[in-house]
């Protein structure tokens, strides 16, 4: 609220904060766009280019990364949600709406004459608190059939029981050790393919066709190189070509390389991986052999496959080493065929580490998207929860922090306190819009579920969006993974305190008008 004396001089005041009130407003934008779609009954955004294509989706991180933004404030927020996303795999919604609140009331407090570098102490204090007491209420998962599991892949999934079922049967396939390496991401063994059916299977799969038809189609037992690099004869340059020297080292190349090729053929490889490109040479060569060839393979995809068979993968100029070291590069699998129906290669039963794929069925290519991102969600969400333990979802876990920190008024000097009111107000926003999307009046129920949670000492009370009732959000199994709820808090913080401590929004040159400029400012330099 603006007092009477700022309202007497807004024009001062409006000088004073239009940095602040111009990113606010950005932030502001950014949120409403995405806070509809939070909470069982969210609601689906259109999106739509220029040239008609649609994308319909209610996941906050689809919205914002293909949005039309152009406001540098709005821009912050769009580039934290992605740090969010590639942290955790989900709450970029949550982020964005916190974040938004945490500026509104900061801006509040401004315009009340509260210093921003005050709000801004406040803010980081009760930030690192909010994490603290997140992490202090969660409940840790006992194994990968812990029923709280599979309600976490049900809520991030939206309801979805097919991809929860997917979901959970990946992550006992993987292991537990595996969903502990920071390195591994359960979701990107998700694969999303129009007309297919679901199914879930212990290998891998490579998005590509073998490189020639005369290949075989399938081998098993399959023995596994992988080149991390293009199959082709060393080069030689044009210029050495034209003398008689260069042309000899020419053809010792080509014959080295071929030596090469039999040696990996008398070892009994019969599948080969290739980052790059394949020479003509070596593709005759390993066609008469009968060895299947995949070319030109995703970074992503050839590490994934030579860890799934225990291949270790090799440079070409890797195959000249002697057989007796050559052979601890390969790796094995039970089976690799061609999916002719799907157009990918699958390699089941690798001697490597174990490897889930999910295969995720759609009837359109618009609803393959949306599938795709659900299910991504879900298997993230189960990741993290079996990292950092659940919490009460439905904005039951933000309330009950938000009465914590409200307890820890005390600790804070002066008017720091009000950058604590600011992350106050802000854990109440998720359950308001859960229960504004459900048709319920945010005030009224926010302050029923705070009224509750202290009358009952109970922290995992919040709102059955159904009947409106307050109910125990673990005992109707919406929980939520620890970790997604305490990055969503930072994320948001670091968003807020970044957009405050802006004081002045300045129109820098173009570096190429930068770097050709006189020393006498023109009157295009000054600002």
């Amino acid at each position: 609220m603006v007092s009477p004396k700022q309202a007497s001089s807004g024009t001062e005041v409006d000088e004073k904060f239009a940095a602040l009130l111009t990113n606010a407003s950005a932030v502001r934008a950014i949120a409403a766009a995405v806070e509809g779609t939070i909470g069982p009954k969210g609601l689906d955004t259109l999106l739509v280019d220029r040239f008609g294509e649609v994308v319909i989706t209610n996941d906050g991180m689809t919205i914002l990364t293909k949005m039309d933004v152009h406001h540098p404030a709005a821009k912050m927020v769009v580039s934290t949600a992605k740090a969010q996303e590639e942290e955790v795999g989900d709450g970029t919604t949550t982020a964005t709406i916190m974040a938004g609140a945490l500026l509104a009331e900061g801006l509040n407090q401004a315009l009340r004459g509260v210093p921003v570098t005050k709000l801004i102490d406040g803010l980081k204090a009760g930030v690192k608190m909010a994490q603290e007491i997140i992490a202090s209420k969660s409940r840790r998962i006992t194994g990968l059939d812990d029923p709280l599991l599979r309600q976490v892949a049900l809520v991030a999934g939206r309801g979805h029981e097919d991809i929860a079922d997917l979901v959970i049967s990946a992550s006992k396939m993987v292991g537990m050790e595996k969903l502990l390496d920071p390195r591994f991401k359960l979701a990107e063994t998700i694969l999303a393919v129009e007309g297919a059916d679901n199914q879930v299977f212990a290998g891998v799969v490579i998005g590509k066709e073998r490189l020639s038809r005369e290949m075989p189609k399938e081998v098993k037992p399959a023995k596994v190189l992988v080149i991390d690099d293009h199959l082709e004869p060393e080069k030689v340059e044009e210029e050495a070509l034209a003398t008689e020297s260069g042309f000899r080292r020419y053809l010792e190349l080509q014959e080295e390389f071929k030596a090469n090729l039999k040696k990996v053929i008398e070892l009994g490889v019969n599948f080969c991986i290739v980052d790059g490109g394949v020479s003509d040479l070596a593709e005759e060569i390993l066609t008469d052999a009968g060895v299947m060839v995949v070319s030109r393979v995703s970074s992503r995809e050839l590490r994934r496959a030579a860890e799934h068979t225990g291949a270790k993968a090799l440079k070409r100029t890797g195959l000249k080493k002697p057989s007796a070291e050559l052979v601890k590069y390969l790796g094995s699998a039970e089976r690799v065929y061609e999916d002719d129906e799907l157009e990918h290669i699958r390699i089941l039963g690798g001697g490597g580490k174990p490897m889930a794929t999910i295969l995720v069925g759609a009837a359109t290519r618009e609803v393959m998207g949306e599938r795709e991102r659900i299910c991504t969600d879900a298997a993230s969400s189960v990741q993290a929860a079996v990292k950092g333990g659940v919490v009460a979802g439905g904005g039951a876990a933000e309330i009950a922090c938000s009465r914590a920190l409200e307890s820890r008024k005390d600790l804070f000097d002066g008017m720091t306190a009000y950058g604590l009111l600011c992350v106050i107000e802000a854990l109440k926003k998720p359950l308001a819009q859960i229960v504004a999307n459900a048709g319920f009046n945010p005030l009224e129920k926010v302050g029923a579920v705070v009224a509750a949670q202290a009358r009952t000492g109970n922290d995992n009370l919040a709102v059955d969006c159904d009947t409106g009732e307050i109910v125990d959000m673990f005992e109707r199994g919406v929980v939520d993974p620890a970790l997604v709820k305490i990055h969503a808090i930072k994320a948001a913080g670091e968003i807020a305190e970044a957009i405050l401590r802006i004081n002045t929004i300045i129109k820098k040159k173009d570096d190429e008008e930068a770097g050709t400029g006189s020393g006498d400012d023109s009157e295009e330099d000054k600002i």
